[in-house]
């Protein structure tokens, strides 16, 4: 048995490097796509070294980071609370640092498939309402108005919210665009495609102009007219990727629960939808990661979320034209962020696809 695991390591050590071999020079066009992007980084990286270290201001102020080429790491030490939590009042700011903490905590139980369980699915609301509360103030807390809003949190909570609401709204979609009636099949295409053919800026626009105009009764705050229209919005994106999923399903699996006498919800819940969502997990993941990156149109409508309170940091007239350096800071939160979730997407479904084998 100790000589096994060694054998194996080698083995698996072996085969890693094999495969590497194949993928960079197996064939002519790979070992040309090789040279290539090894010569362009070779171009790339010493430069990018001299102006992020070798050449760097680490500490000053604005005097400091003109009287040198590289990059003013002094200035994103100054603004960093600025690009995280942008307006939001300085004593107040650990309201902002409490919605970043229960976001990711609960992004990391709802990831793991040990904590799929009915009580998840109550924690989500609780910790929506806890986070709108710690973000406008209310029962206690000094109230804060939404022009003050802005930053890392706005961003994960716009997204966390919207993205979530959007899903079982899309899978109604989903399945009206599959249904047998005619009306309700006719309806769901319309609502999809005028969606999925509408830009975003335009939506945002509705939430600010016209819906205060269509329910003039209604006095809605601006983030959540604009958490609703983008709901409504991403629900179109998220049914089509549903509906792959559910035509990837032979048909037989459902004549043969009908034939077993389970009606078409059940049939749905059970059989159906749970085979079609591990099916198409890359293509929300996807759709997540974009969705992401979609947050910084909130902008046009006075919402300031990470991006573009970055951007706005570099307008400080005492650290005026940083713009490099604030948007490098914000590139590496969102990468960390969508690489992560492209890593977790390849791990649950590896993890699904052991769970189902026999």
């Amino acid at each position: 048995m100790t000589e096994t695991a060694p054998i194996s390591a080698q083995h698996r050590a072996r085969h890693f490097f094999s495969r590497l071999r194949i993928g960079l020079f197996g064939s002519v066009a790979n070992t040309i796509v090789t040279l290539c992007t090894l010569a362009l980084l070779a171009w790339l990286i010493p430069a990018f070294l001299k102006w992020a270290v070798f050449d760097a201001t680490w500490a000053g102020d604005q005097s400091a980071c003109a009287a040198r080429a590289g990059a003013c790491w002094a200035f994103v030490s100054a603004k960093l609370r600025f690009m995280f939590l942008a307006f939001y009042p300085q004593e107040l700011q650990w309201r902002p640092v409490a919605v970043i903490l229960i976001l990711v905590t609960l992004f990391s139980a709802s990831a793991l498939p040990r904590f799929w369980r009915k009580e998840l699915l109550s924690a989500w609301p609780v910790a929506v309402l806890a986070c709108w509360l710690l973000l406008a103030g209310g029962y206690g807390l000094s109230p804060v108005s939404s022009n003050h809003w802005g930053g890392l949190p706005v961003t994960l909570f716009v997204w966390a919210v919207c993205f979530a609401s959007a899903t079982p709204i899309a899978i109604l979609l989903a399945l009206a665009r599959r249904s047998r009636f005619g009306g309700l099949r006719t309806l769901s295409i319309i609502y999809i495609e005028v969606m999925r053919g509408t830009p975003m800026v335009a939506i945002l626009y509705v939430a600010m102009l016209i819906l205060p105009m269509a329910l003039p009764g209604a006095q809605f705050d601006k983030m959540i007219r604009a958490m609703i229209m983008i709901t409504l919005f991403w629900a179109a994106y998220v049914a089509e990727v549903v509906r792959a999923g559910l035509q990837a399903i032979p048909s037989g699996q459902e004549e043969a629960a009908t034939a077993l006498g389970i009606g078409y919800w059940r049939t749905m819940q059970l059989v159906i939808l749970p085979q079609a969502l591990r099916l198409v997990i890359p293509g929300l993941v996807n759709l997540a990661i974009g969705f992401l990156l979609a947050t910084s149109l909130l902008a046009v409508i006075g919402i300031f979320d990470l991006l573009n309170a970055a951007r706005a940091s570099a307008t400080d007239p005492g650290w005026l034209g940083f713009y490099n350096e604030a948007y490098f800071v914000a590139a590496i939160v969102y990468f960390v962020i969508c690489f992560s979730a492209s890593r977790y997407s390849l791990w649950l479904e590896r993890r699904l696809r052991a769970d189902t084998r026999i």
